[in-house]
């Protein structure tokens, strides 16, 4: 699975923790991850995270795009609800695309725990079916006939 984490400053130290909590899980699927959030995580797990740009910078818009050709299956996205800006606007059309293309997103550490759990009991296995960058697809592509 393809797992793209993005974190306010607000809440990285809480993301770090978590990722720490749920290490194990985590180390089996391929991470991405906004520039300064990837480096927080990795840094304290030693977790390998695809380090992308900054959020401001464009590592949001970067996911977004991803998100957008099915190829991210897992959105953990810790937002600092409490001081949200005008510059969340670009983070409504991350969600609303995730909303097209069937990604779970969690805003939350409750609702990250709910989904990472769910991975690991593999309730999430048939958003395989939908990447194209999943083993799967890349096994049925590599067996055609031509």
């Amino acid at each position: 699975m393809e797992i793209a984490l993005i974190a306010d400053d607000a809440k990285k130290e809480l993301t770090a923790q978590f990722c720490i909590a749920y290490c194990g899980i985590l180390s089996k699927h391929n991470l991405c991850a906004t520039g300064v959030t990837g480096k927080y995580i990795s840094d304290a797990t030693g977790l390998k995270i695809e380090k992308l740009l900054s959020g401001p910078s464009g590592g949001s818009a970067q996911i977004a795009a991803r998100v957008a050709v099915d190829e991210i299956d897992m959105l953990l996205f810790f937002r600092d609800a409490i001081s949200i800006t005008p510059e969340y606007g670009p983070d409504v059309d991350l969600f609303r695309l995730c909303d097209i293309h069937n990604v779970p997103v969690a805003t939350n550490i409750a609702t990250a725990e709910i989904l990472v759990r769910a991975l690991e009991r593999g309730d999430l296995d048939w958003r395989e079916f939908v990447n194209p960058r999943s083993q799967y697809n890349l096994n049925k592509k590599a067996n055609k006939n031509y």
